[in-house]
């Protein structure tokens, strides 16, 4: 009779056939988990090749290979004549809690070893932005009347004629000519003063709200933050350790003598003027200087976040706080990526020329620069006119579009929905009638993929009213017309 080899039973390395992984990597993987487990003792000794590949109904080429790979890795220890044996010795095996699945967990025990900033930032999670074009989305600009035409020879002209110097690190503050483009376009159309080296070149104004609190801020400085307001701007504050300070908004704009009794030894006031974010209001021209003056008495910072204020509809934009500021207390941020699309991913700050060098060397030690292609695509753009003539084509398309949302919002749901300020930007917040929730609104309409956002969660503290952030800058007046029937249907 002949002699069969002696080892341990290993009923549980059956494969799995029918697709899957490979038979010879699930037969190694099994034994690589058995082994680290310590359901292998360490000395134990195996079948042959030959019997286990007989026991488990596969090739002894699969076994083989399974047993190779793990004697390549010191897992097991092969002997001619004397078959294998479990190499790991018993110190070296881990315990059953890392070498089992993983299970999903929430909570602080999930994020083991975060600093406190770190558990901050985790904590502050902003809404995910929709990956496909919703009725409702605020800030999604016009992407079916991009002149995809003009910015696909803008790139290809860059990228056919690709130098060296694009081709190379770039400078931390971004490329030259382009931030000479921003500086230019920024005087004419938006009062800025200031000289192309205070410019920034950055990939988003959130970048440009956490390098400002990383440099401004210390753990426990106050912060002005408009209530309703951006929650981007909330995240990066309370990130970086700041106390948040909601200072509330009426229809002249941010109550500076609110934020004065509440916060007067303030650091930073996190403001957009032009266009409030949601409610829609302008800072008034008393409240403007009554802020400057503030930030100048309390060597404090003002941010001003831009981030629309080209589209003004009744009027022409009006000019940035930027261009009043005489005390160098301002910094001035902006974005390409709701004017032009939103992957695009370049934005800019303006700072102060004292907090230039600070800047550009706290930005060259985060990520470097901004890609310089996309940086000399858009230089290009600019410089051929086609930036400016993008703007007037869409304050005329977001007019109509803007139209067309509040003409439907009279007709569908007028009496539950009251629209407010909508002079300008890219969205209108409309007020839910007393009894409604923007939560259960939302909830509702979510399987429609509508995209409208809720106003309560803008509010840091309670009492917040109800409302619906309701973009229309994305969607075309007829899109719009048929949203807000969709609304009107399921609230009814």
């Amino acid at each position: 009779m002949p002699k069969r080899a002696a080892g341990v039973s290993l009923p549980f390395l059956q494969p799995e056939t029918g697709g899957g992984a490979p038979l010879h990597r699930q037969l190694y993987e099994r034994l690589r988990e058995a082994i680290l487990s310590g359901a292998l003792a360490p000395r134990s000794r195996l079948p042959s090749t030959r019997t286990l590949a007989r026991e488990l109904g596969v090739s002894r080429g699969t076994v083989e290979g399974a047993f190779a790979q793990l004697d390549a890795e010191g897992f097991l220890e092969r002997r001619v004549g004397s078959g294998s044996v479990v190499a790991l010795p018993e110190h070296a095996r881990l315990p059953r809690s890392i070498t089992a699945a993983p299970a999903r967990r929430s909570g602080p025990l999930a994020r083991p070893g975060l600093s406190r900033r770190g558990q901050r930032l985790s904590r502050d999670v902003l809404p995910p932005e929709p990956r496909d074009v919703q009725p409702f989305t605020p800030c999604l600009p016009a992407l079916d009347l991009f002149p995809t035409h003009l910015w696909g020879r803008a790139v290809a002209k860059q990228a056919r004629h690709l130098r060296p110097g694009l081709m190379t690190a770039g400078e931390p503050a971004g490329f030259r000519p382009l931030r000479e483009a921003i500086a230019a376009h920024l005087g004419t159309a938006r009062g800025v003063r200031c000289g192309w080296r205070q410019v920034l070149v950055l990939a988003s104004t959130q970048q440009a709200l956490d390098l400002s609190a990383r440099l401004l801020l210390d753990e426990g400085e106050g912060v002005w933050l408009e209530e309703p307001g951006y929650l981007g701007a909330r995240a990066a504050f309370e990130s970086a350790g700041a106390r948040v300070c909601p200072v509330p908004v009426d229809t002249e704009g941010l109550r500076v003598e609110v934020g004065t009794a509440r916060a007067p030894k303030a650091r930073l006031a996190y403001v957009t003027p032009s266009h409030q974010y949601p409610l829609g209001v302008t800072l008034s021209l008393p409240r403007r200087l009554a802020l400057l003056e503030w930030a100048r008495a309390a060597r404090a910072w003002i941010f001003e976040d831009d981030y629309d204020s080209e589209f003004r509809y009744a009027t022409r934009p009006l000019a940035a706080i930027q261009g009043l500021d005489v005390a160098g207390r301002v910094l001035y941020a902006g974005t390409f990526n709701k004017v032009m699309f939103p992957s695009l991913r370049l934005a800019f700050l303006v700072v102060p020329d004292a907090l230039v060098e600070p800047f550009t060397a706290a930005r060259a030690a985060t990520d470097g620069h901004a890609p310089l292609l996309s940086q000399a695509a858009m230089a290009h753009f600019m410089e051929a006119g086609h930036y400016a003539a993008h703007l007037r084509q869409m304050r005329l398309a977001y007019a109509e579009r803007r139209d067309a949302l509040l003409d439907a919002l009279r007709r569908e749901a007028e009496g539950w929905l009251r629209p407010g300020a909508a002079e300008a930007g890219m969205h209108v917040t409309a007020l839910l009638a007393p009894g409604w929730r923007d939560g259960d609104v939302v909830q509702r309409t979510e399987p429609k993929r509508l995209g409208a956002r809720r106003l309560s969660p803008l509010y840091l503290g309670r009492g917040g009213e109800q409302g619906l952030v309701l973009g229309f800058s994305g969607a075309s007046p007829a899109g719009l017309r048929a949203a807000v029937r969709v609304l009107s249907r399921l609230m009814g």
